[in-house]
């Protein structure tokens, strides 16, 4: 790996989303964004809910994510996310399956006793994905 690249990972408790050799990484924080570059300075940080843009080449490459953590040093860059997915592979079909299931939630919410952990963090995930899909609807991805 050159000097000039970082290794890319994106895994969550059930699989391995992405991994490759990247230029950069731009990623949300809890305490804002950041953009990693190679030979970034060691950290450890809780991610926030919003979209992860990794640059191959001259390509960006955008994630939906919510929660969890990462690791830098200046070689690699690992992302532990609570919730994961590559904009590339969301369809239509997947961004109105989303945004019905959350307002599906909002009406429960009002309506019935839930379990109002497992109902905020389904609510926030199908939010920010239907959110951050929106955002890259028009654009295409390689």
């Amino acid at each position: 790996m050159s000097s000039r690249t970082i290794q890319l990972k994106i895994a969550t408790p059930e699989k391995l989303i992405y991994e490759a050799v990247v230029d950069h990484v731009t990623l949300p924080t809890v305490e804002g964004e950041i953009t990693i570059l190679p030979g970034h300075m060691p950290l450890i940080t809780r991610i926030s809910k919003g979209e992860i843009v990794a640059g191959e080449k001259h390509e960006k490459v955008p994630f939906v994510i919510v929660g969890g953590f990462v690791e830098i040093n200046g070689e690699s860059v690992i992302v532990l996310a609570d919730f994961a997915e590559d904009l590339r592979n969301i369809t239509e079909e997947h961004i109105e399956t989303a945004r019905a299931r959350a307002e599906e939630l909002k009406r429960m919410k009002e309506d019935e006793d839930v379990d109002f952990e497992h109902f905020e963090s389904e609510l926030e995930r199908s939010l920010t994905r239907v959110k951050i899909a929106d955002k890259y609807r028009a654009r295409k991805y390689k």
